[in-house]
């Protein structure tokens, strides 16, 4: 039945006309409206190959295509087929596609649908941004807008000023708004963290900065298809809550910064969503309660019930002293675990090795350290390095609690260390992908370390954290780059591929492919078994896009955008002899036809 549909309906027969306000123009008189299929919850557990519907395809977290036109052989004669310049802001987009149409979220609330074949644009959707918004010391992170979710017959977004929305797919006609947090605060901007879709409600999570409040640290749940708020989880717990004594005598409206602001994963079967938060702030804990407390759900990787927002268990990553955020893509796998005791640092003793689990998996945090946890229980099995760190000293294999390195904590102000990673990563924003065919996740990883001193002083690079840093490489490395590519049954290092500008977002295809980008524009395919590059292309902009494929009538497309971001600036004051532009651009490749 799926193939039937496709084949009735092509993205031509949209005839509508742009619109370049907040609202969508209505199709032009005297044409039909072609049908529109809606999409279901069945359809984004298992989309059609065809469409790219979800923030990482499926809310596995995967990052995985099963398209296989494109392939090892032949992915050296691909060329681009369209590009399209972006909206400017601060730009880390994510495609989605359905039925040829694409649909690109733009910095600062904008919307586009663009036939995926072409690259005509079919609408636009402006949302307005309140002037507060915008003069607000946060709006070049909060201008960011990387991804979007689709339902029914809606694009649901969350807006830079703390409300969930909804257009009509069709035509980018507004359907419904909801205020998640008072948008009178510019604390409340939101960093980029869209929705997915959980069993017919629209999941996202806030970056709630200081001056906010502990009540803006949440992830909410609304109706997908109506915006009534369905549920709220704070990631600070209030006095009397479960956790409130980690906090030891710090006031509730003092527990702020522990944000969630990457979208989450859902496991449907178990109807759990699972997020990932950020670090306090202050980062270093003397400056709180003393160095000794867990100050939950700080670090941590959070098992959301799907329908009550309840936490039925959470993982704690490290009790954070330096910015090193866990926010980042949780993998849902299930997968034989066998690690590997010669490569993998630390294991369960209790683990049965092959025994097939259903695990949550990958680098959900700055420090570029691979988890693997049991997802219905939060049981601790494995986790192991990859890039230097000096911040982590060990794991209790038995109970899966984390100690920090004590020469590195923070005890004074004025106190110095190299912190390895850096508040950059690491592992950072820019997601990596995971293959059901070779069993391995694919990570874009930087050899990046800082020296940190802990502050009170307001004028601190990070002064909300309470901390003042710089970046530096590495000692020893002269690579920023890397890519690593880990199997999730052993844990072992199947091969590491490294460069000398940062690496960004990464998607893995059917094709035994492996694409991804760098701060210096650079688009490649990497063959997933051995990391060999086998096509480039330069972009001219950092590659600051999640990287996408899709297929229209029988033709395989890769999609990426370029843009500006903050962070691809730090890294690239490393690396000075890299100078790429600032472009926001959408571009689409295919092989010839």
């Amino acid at each position: 039945m799926r193939c039937l549909r496709r084949s009735l309906r092509t993205p031509g027969r949209w005839a509508v006309a742009v619109a370049l306000t907040a609202w969508a123009a209505a199709p032009a008189v005297g044409t039909e409206a072609p049908t529109f299929v809606p999409v279901t919850d069945a359809m984004l557990r298992d989309p059609d190959p065809a469409d790219w519907l979800s923030w990482r395809r499926t809310t596995d977290g995967h990052g995985y295509s099963p398209l296989d036109q494109i392939t090892r052989e032949n992915v050296a004669s691909l060329q681009m087929i369209w590009t399209r310049a972006l909206r400017e802001g601060s730009q880390s987009g994510t495609p989605l596609v359905y039925d040829g149409v694409l649909y690109m979220p733009n910095p600062a609330d904008v919307m586009q649908a663009i036939d995926a074949v072409t690259g005509d644009l079919l609408w636009e959707h402006v949302r307005p941004v309140a002037p507060e918004i915008r003069n607000s010391v946060y709006w070049p992170l909060g201008s960011n807008n990387r991804n979007v979710a689709i339902y029914d017959n809606l694009i649901i977004d969350a807006s830079s000023d703390a409300h969930v929305f909804a257009l009509e797919a069709r035509t980018g006609r507004p359907v419904w708004e909801t205020p998640i947090l008072d948008p009178g605060n510019e604390g409340y901007v939101i960093q980029g963290a869209g929705p997915i879709i959980a069993n017919g409600k629209a999941v996202s999570g806030r970056s709630c900065m200081p001056e906010a409040g502990p009540d803006a640290c949440v992830i909410t749940a609304h109706d997908a298809l109506t915006g009534a708020e369905v549920w709220r989880r704070r990631t600070v717990p209030a006095p009397g809550e479960p956790g409130d004594e980690t906090w030891g005598e710090v006031p509730f409206e003092e527990r702020v910064h522990v944000g969630s602001w990457m979208p989450p994963s859902y496991d449907p079967e178990l109807n759990l969503v699972l997020a990932g938060t950020s670090v306090t702030a202050p980062a270093p804990k003397f400056m709180l309660d003393g160095v000794d407390k867990d100050y939950l759900y700080h670090n941590s990787t959070l098992a959301l019930d799907g329908d009550t927002g309840e936490i039925r268990w959470y993982y704690q990553h490290m009790r954070d002293h330096w910015d090193l955020d866990h926010p980042f893509e949780r993998l849902l796998v299930d997968t034989v675990v066998a690690p590997d005791p010669e490569t993998v640092r630390w294991l369960n003793p209790d683990l049965v090795p092959g025994e097939k689990r259903k695990v949550v998996t990958g680098i959900p945090g700055k420090t570029g350290i691979v988890y693997t946890l049991d997802r219905a229980s939060g049981e601790f099995l494995w986790a192991t390095p990859t890039i230097a760190q000096n911040v982590v000293f060990d794991i209790d294999g038995a109970t899966g609690a984390v100690s920090e390195n004590e020469d590195f904590v923070f005890t004074a102000l004025g106190q110095m260390h190299l912190i390895c990673p850096g508040a950059v990563g690491g592992k950072d924003w820019e997601a990596g992908a995971y293959s059901p065919l070779t069993n391995a996740m694919y990570m874009p990883m930087r050899n990046v370390c800082m020296p940190a001193m802990a502050t009170d002083s307001p004028d601190a690079s990070l002064a909300i954290l309470g901390l003042a840093v710089d970046y530096t490489l590495a000692p020893g490395k002269e690579m920023q780059g890397t890519v690593y590519a880990v199997s999730a049954e052993t844990g072992r290092i199947l091969w590491v591929h490294e460069q000398r500008a940062s690496t960004t977002s990464l998607v893995a295809t059917g094709g035994g492919l492996v694409f991804g980008g760098d701060v210096n524009g650079r688009f490649k395919a990497f063959d997933q078994d051995t990391g060999e590059v086998l096509w480039e292309i330069n972009l001219g902009s950092p590659v600051t896009g999640f990287p996408i494929s899709y297929a229209v009538d029988g033709r395989q497309y890769v999609a990426v955008s370029t843009g500006h971001s903050g962070i691809s600036s730090l890294l690239l004051r490393m690396t000075r002899e890299l100078r790429p532009s600032a472009g926001n651009n959408l571009f689409v490749f295919a092989l010839p036809e």
